[in-house]
This record gives structure tokens, sequence and C-alpha cells, in this order.
């Protein structure tokens, strides 16, 4: 027989463990079950729906667990018929709303108003799926939004895992394949977090700690698994004491480079070393102290990584990572710092036979979906002339100043043209093409003069490029979001890749200076804002930056 104080407690707990009937709460709270004391479910809901039968215990206080077991308690009947119906979790911020996340609700469907958390009944029906259904939702944390694998080949992740476990017939065939996954991700430097607190105030401040985020950071990372991560706003303190050490247990090589002047984050390429060997390392700075456009400290990182497989040729793919200026009024910094950076990947990607590698873009460029800098990464042409300087990254609607793009951009000291190649390697490649055709010389000159003083306010690139996602969902025609704070939800960062010519996934056409590429497997699917702030935005409590990862699966197509 329990103590009589006992029996009062367990009877204000507990009721009805009849296996025909379900634990009812008396009102919807967000953390099911509260009880005193320091036990796992305190400070954290039960999953829906909860399932007693693998782990349950009692607390300390009903006594000796000898005593409990000589009680005639039965658990089976129950959980096998009912479940706890809870409403969805939904992380609230300790103070008011934004107004900016207010106006953009508004009108909308919200899981945590106070109206829907009354109706419990309502709630009851959606909620109450069986264990089986549920399965996938009760081993995740709570307060999550799923992403699912969208896949554009039969062997992709899935299918590759099969493959492992075939004869070796199948085996020599896949032996010829190479395929690997690459990540963009911008972590959050946590000195920009505290210098733009503003754009946080819809989170709880101990979810903005670097002792917080870190650990779920890098628990995303392994959990994601990517063969390549491209890392933005990598604080060189956090990089030297334990990002780069975490990440070479895991198996990766990191390369990094910081930001020039005071900055103290910058871009990271780590890649699996059981997957590729590094050819070059080419940091790209962009400041140029002698050039008054490019006073901003931005950079990029150029990767010519060597795949650890046989294949005919000496394959080699170019990984390029980037993180363009922010400032949406000066599109003439960020189409400047691009053609920079396409001028370093135009330096490393050529292949002895006079075709460029298969390249991957990755990066934060600060630029949405339909601007005149994500159409020219795109499409490989831009005709800036009469573009306003504020239109050029599209992310002000009504941007402030009409000031015109100058003709050209930038000065010739740069020493880039405006195919975004270094002029110097250019000059070499006209001269060694001109000692092979001494004799018409002099016309080739005089047409390369010419085509230039056409093509002064058109910009152009050599490179094929597609991007891995499509920015709106094709179901609804609403826009996938990469990141999401007090102030926005937009999609600004991408990863851009040259695609095969067999590539479905990939926009139609070919470059003859691409007789390989890549192949899109699969990627990681993005979100709608309206399904970020079911979670309350980003950062949250378990995702620990204000951008999501992007991911994806390539395979590599030889000549």
């Amino acid at each position: 027989m329990l103590p009589r104080h006992v029996q009062r407690l367990g009877r204000d707990w507990i009721a009805h463990w009849n296996g025909s009937q379900i634990l009812a709460l008396n009102s919807p709270v967000s953390s099911c079950m509260r009880w005193a004391g320091p036990y796992p479910w305190a400070s954290s809901p039960l999953p829906v729906p909860a399932d007693f039968s693998a782990n349950w215990r009692l607390p300390p206080f009903f006594g000796p667990w000898r005593q409990f077991q000589n009680s005639n308690w039965q658990l089976d009947n129950f959980t096998q018929s009912s479940c706890f119906h809870l409403p969805n979790s939904s992380m609230k911020s300790e103070g008011e709303e934004p107004l900016t996340k207010k106006r953009r609700l508004s009108g909308q469907h919200d899981t945590s108003t106070p109206e829907e958390e009354t109706d419990f009944s309502h709630q009851k029906e959606v909620l109450c799926l069986s264990v089986a259904q549920n399965e996938e939702k009760h081993s995740s944390k709570k307060g999550t939004v799923k992403r699912h694998w969208e896949y554009f080949c039969q062997h992709s992740r899935t299918m590759k895992i099969l493959e492992n476990k075939e004869t070796d017939q199948s085996n020599t065939e896949s032996e010829a394949k190479f395929d690997f996954t690459v990540m963009s991700y911008n972590i959050l430097s946590q000195n920009l977090l505290e210098d733009n607190s503003h754009l946080y105030k819809h989170c709880r401040q101990r979810l903005l700690i670097w002792t917080y985020r870190f650990p779920n950071i890098l628990q995303e990372i392994k959990q994601l698994d990517a063969d390549v991560l491209c890392l933005q706003e990598v604080q060189e303190d956090h990089y030297r004491t334990e990002i780069k050490s975490s990440l070479e247990s895991l198996g990766y090589h990191c390369e990094y480079k910081m930001r020039t002047g005071r900055k103290p984050d910058g871009c990271a390429i780590c890649f699996k070393t059981s997957k590729f060997s590094l050819i070059s390392s080419n940091p790209v700075e962009f400041f140029r102290h002698d050039i008054p456009l490019l006073d901003r400290d931005n950079v990029g990182l150029v990767l010519l990584l060597q795949p650890r497989f046989h294949c005919k040729t000496n394959a080699a793919i170019c990984i390029a990572n980037t993180h363009l200026l922010y400032n949406p009024r000066r599109g003439d910094i960020k189409l400047t710092q691009l053609a920079m950076l396409l001028a370093e990947i135009a330096s490393v990607a050529p292949q002895k036979d006079g075709t460029f590698c298969p390249i991957i873009i990755c990066g934060d460029f600060n630029s949405v979906p339909g601007s005149p800098l994500y159409r020219f990464i795109k499409e490989g042409k831009l005709n800036y002339e009469g573009l306003a300087i504020g239109k050029v990254s599209g992310q002000e609607q009504f941007p402030r100043g009409q000031r015109i793009l100058s003709i050209p951009i930038w000065p010739k000291k740069l020493g880039i043209s405006q195919n975004c190649v270094y002029e110097i390697k250019q000059q070499q490649k006209e001269e060694h093409a001109g000692e092979k055709l001494e004799a018409a010389k002099l016309d080739n000159t005089q047409e390369i003069v010419i085509a230039s003083e056409k093509l002064s306010s058109k910009l152009q690139h050599h490179f094929k490029l597609s991007s891995v996602y499509s920015h709106y969902f094709p179901e609804t025609g609403i826009p996938e979001v990469t990141t999401c704070h007090s102030r926005s939800a937009v999609t600004v960062d991408y990863i851009f890749y040259s695609a095969a010519n067999d590539d479905t996934a990939a926009r139609p056409g070919a470059e003859d200076s691409f007789h390989g590429g890549l192949k899109l497997l699969g990627r990681l699917a993005l979100l709608t804002e309206k399904d970020l702030w079911t979670v309350n935005g980003l950062p949250n409590e378990n995702n620990s930056s204000d951008h999501l990862p992007l991911l994806a699966e390539f395979r590599l197509i030889e000549r």
C-alpha cells in the first residue's frame, strides 16, 4: 500500500489509466505535465503522440521501485489506444512581435494565436495521429519544420545506399560514377549578430549565445553530412578555436579566407578528404586601396579539387564560395565583386584542352531571384546601360536614389575585362592565337577593338550556370526562403553549377566550352516564410542561424 500523501499526489496527476480511455488535459498547455523537480520532461513538451512503452519512468517521489512494482499498473493497453492532444509547438518571443512580422502575417493562419489555442477540440481532430503514421515526427525535436529531399534522378541518395549493398557486378558499373553533395550555409557570425541585434528581436536571448548556437550548427552539419561545405560568416576566432578542429574531426579539410580590414569573419570551404584532394586554393580579396569603388572588405575563395576515383581523364571540379556586399543601394560594387570572382574562376578552371572543368559557385549573393545580378549569373550576359544602381540586387522594391551605373562600371586599372576575365590572361591568349595566324593578326586586333567598343555597356561570362533551386514552389507560386529574421524573409543564398547537356533539372541549351559537366540528382527542399514563422523565424531553438543550409547532390559527367 502506498503512503496516503502519495495516493493524494497520484490522484491529482493521474486519471483514467484504463486501456480504453485517454488521458485528458484540462487546458491547452505548451509543456505537458510539468513535474516539480529536475525531471527530463519538466522543461519540454512530450512528442505527439506520446508513447510510454519504451522509456517511461516514475519520478523518485513515488518511492522505491520494488514498492511500485508490486502495485497493479497497466500501461500497455493505454499506449496502444490513445495519444496526447497538444497544440502545435511554437516558440514565442519574450517581448512584442516585430511590426514587420505582424504585417506579413496579418490575415494568415497562425498556429500560435490565442484564438486557435482555445479551439482545443479542433486540434484534437487534427493532431490525433497513429503512432505508425507519426513515427518520423515523434523522433524529431519540438519546434522543427521538416525539410524533405527532392529527387531528379532514381540513382540519388536513397538509391546509392542500395547500390553499395548489391553484388560486385553492379559495383563495377557504379565505379565509373562519382556522386557528391555540396552545402552552402551562412552560419551567422556572432559579431555581426550582436552588431545587428535589431534583426533578432523575435528571439529569446539565450538562443543567440554562441555557446548555444554552435552545437546546433555543428549537429546540423553532421546530420546533412555533405562532401563539400561552403560556409559564410565564419568568425575568425571561432574558426581557429573550435570550428576548424570540429570539422577536421568529421573528416574535412578546411580552407579559410578572412575578410580584409577590421571585419572578423570570412568564407570557408571544407571538403571530405575521403572524396577529394586539393589541387589549389585561391583566395580573392575584393578590397582595392587604389580603387575608390572597391572600398569594401568582402572576399571570395576558389578551390580546385581532384575527385578520388578512377576515371578516364584527370577530372577536376572548381568550387567557389563568396559573400557579396549587403548594401542594397550599391549594385555597382556588387557587380564588380562578382566580376572579380568570375575572373578568378576563369583563371583556375581551364583545362589543357581549352575547356572549363565543372564549376560550382556557392554563397550569399545579397540579391534576389530575377534581379539583374541574378540574371547575369544564369544567362551569362547583362546590358546595364541605364540601369539604376539601387535596382541591381532587387533587395528593395522602391530603392532610394536612382543613380545610374557608369559605363564602364569599374576602372580599367582593375585589370578585368567586360567578359569577366583577367585582361593579362586575355592578352596572352590573343597573342598565342596570333602566333598561329600571323597573317590575320592585324585584322583580328581591329575586330577585337571594335567589339569592345560595342560591348562597353555589356557584361559577359563564359560559364553555363544553372541554379539548384527554382525559387518558387510550382504548385502554389509561393517564394522559397533562405533567410528569415525580424526585417525580412527572402532568398539571397544560391548554389550555381555548370550543368551537363543531359541534365533535365537545368535550363536547356549548352555552351561549346563544356563537354562534360554536372548532373543534379537531388536537393534539400526549402521552405516558405509562413513555414518558418511557425517556429518563430530564424534563428530559433533548433536552427541557430538566420539562414537555412542549402544542399544538393551532383553526379560528375565525364566528356
